[in-house]
């Protein structure tokens, strides 16, 4: 039963594509239909999906300017159309979201520019 929970826990970190990459490579090589198994297993299974659906909306969570304070400020001003006074009172406020709600590309983007400039990013 161990060795079950820990391909259970393993299985949970699977981002929704790599879940049905796996679904189908066991289609391919044991010739079942992962519909059947569901069929099979039922509610316990809807448990099992929810875990593995991948986060769609980010907070963008600026937590520090890494020592170039003016830089950062330039690109948060950027990103938020924020006035000078605004975006300094954010950065020096780290740490304090830049951005909510948004996608997984524009985080990261909005992620890579803060960090290009000197500061720190986190994504909830």
């Amino acid at each position: 039963m161990a060795d079950i929970a820990k391909l259970v826990e393993e299985l949970s970190k699977l981002t929704v594509l790599e879940a049905a990459e796996l679904a189908t490579a066991l289609e391919e090589e044991w010739g079942v239909s992962a519909a059947a198994a569901v069929a099979v297993a039922g509610p316990a299974a809807g448990g099992a999906a929810e875990a593995v659906e991948e986060k769609d909306e980010f907070d963008v969570i600026l937590t520090g300017d890494g020592g170039k304070k003016i830089q950062v400020i330039k690109e948060v001003r950027a990103i938020t159309g924020l006035g000078l006074t605004e975006a300094k009172g954010l950065v020096e406020g780290a740490p304090k979201p830049i951005k909510e709600g948004v996608n997984k590309a524009e985080a990261e983007e909005i992620k890579g520019k803060i960090e290009a400039a000197g500061g720190t990013v986190e994504l909830k």
